[in-house]
């Protein structure tokens, strides 16, 4: 009988045994990434060929395109995906997509260095290269349907537990942490959320405007951003109000909830500087939580087509703090 995942009794989960009775070494990996991103065919990357020549002599570049005239070039299954230039085997990065995914709260990079037998540098830019994999999701350019909820939150240190030299001295509350926000549609149970510059109105219904269908039922708290929407109703926190019938914003708080658990029990620790690709792994997994685990898997692997993540770039100085140590 199939083992069943977590929550979800008609979801076909993976066990760890079984995870390694279908990959129990690397080419057994690389043979599941290229089914996944070819099927039976492999076609070049380059000229998109499928005339193609597969070779066992040569490791990293396992097959060639047959095109002489036109291309020639040899390939991998990594090569025109996020695992290019990666010293890490197929299987490494299969285990880590599987880490990633069955993690409610999270990997910690020192976890996947400890698993993975990597260094906690390497095991850091791996999982930031995964989470690639679910920007194309989260741009999606069609709306949701509706009913939505909508809502804020924020990330960040408690001012009276930073270093002196670090406090704003502006206030306690959200002062000094990062603002997100997020719509969850309770018709297809899809959230879609982003890290905000601020709280603004024109913020917070720009991002509505481009995620919600036009003349959408929203849902909110009693933030007065929203009043201008068309179809609106909120509840009253202020008073202590939290539902009032269908009235309620539960659905993209429990979304927070999960985020924030893995803010404090796994990560410790968001920096403005990387926020967004986390708020983005936890959406887009959330997004296919109803698929089998090897479905999800295959999900991930398509989402690594056509992405770079160079180490160089991930460490880049941006206007956000990255909050790494001097």
């Amino acid at each position: 009988m199939p083992q069943k995942a977590p929550g979800k009794a008609f979801r076909k989960g993976l066990t760890l045994a079984k995870l390694f009775r279908l990959f129990p070494d690397d080419n057994a990996a690389q043979n599941w990434f290229s089914e996944a991103r070819w099927g039976d065919t492999p076609a070049c990357p380059y000229c998109g060929s499928l005339n193609v020549q597969t070779s066992i002599k040569h490791k990293s570049q396992t097959h060639r395109c047959r095109e002489y005239k036109v291309c020639g070039k040899r390939f991998s299954v990594k090569t025109g995906t996020v695992m290019a230039h990666s010293n890490i085997g197929c299987q490494g990065w299969l285990i880590a997509i599987y880490l990633l995914l069955t993690s409610l709260k999270g990997v910690s990079s020192m976890k996947l260095h400890r698993d993975l037998g990597i260094s906690q540098k390497s095991a850091w830019h791996l999982a930031h290269r995964i989470r690639k994999t679910f920007e194309a999701a989260d741009d999606s350019h069609w709306s949701l349907p509706g009913p939505v909820e909508v809502d804020e939150s924020h990330f960040g240190g408690l001012e009276k537990n930073k270093h002196a030299a670090d406090k704003l001295n502006a206030g306690r509350g959200t002062v000094g942490k990062t603002a997100v926000v997020g719509v969850k549609d309770r018709r297809t149970n899809t959230v879609r959320a982003t890290v905000i510059p601020d709280l603004k109105k024109d913020t917070l219904l720009g991002f509505v405007d481009k995620h919600v269908s036009w003349g959408t039922k929203v849902y909110s708290d009693e933030a007065a951003a929203y009043e201008d929407i068309l179809d609106h109703d909120a509840v009253r926190h202020g008073i202590g109000e939290y539902v009032r019938g269908p009235v309620h914003i539960q659905g993209i708080e429990s979304f927070w909830s999960m985020l924030k658990r893995a803010h404090k029990g796994t990560y410790h620790k968001f920096s403005p500087k990387h926020l967004d690709r986390y708020v983005r792994e936890f959406s887009g997994r959330h997004n296919m939580r109803e698929a089998d685990t090897l479905e999800q898997m295959a999900l991930v692997a398509h989402g690594l087509l056509n992405k770079q993540l160079r180490y160089q770039d991930l460490i880049e100085p941006t206007r956000f703090a990255s909050g790494a140590r001097a």
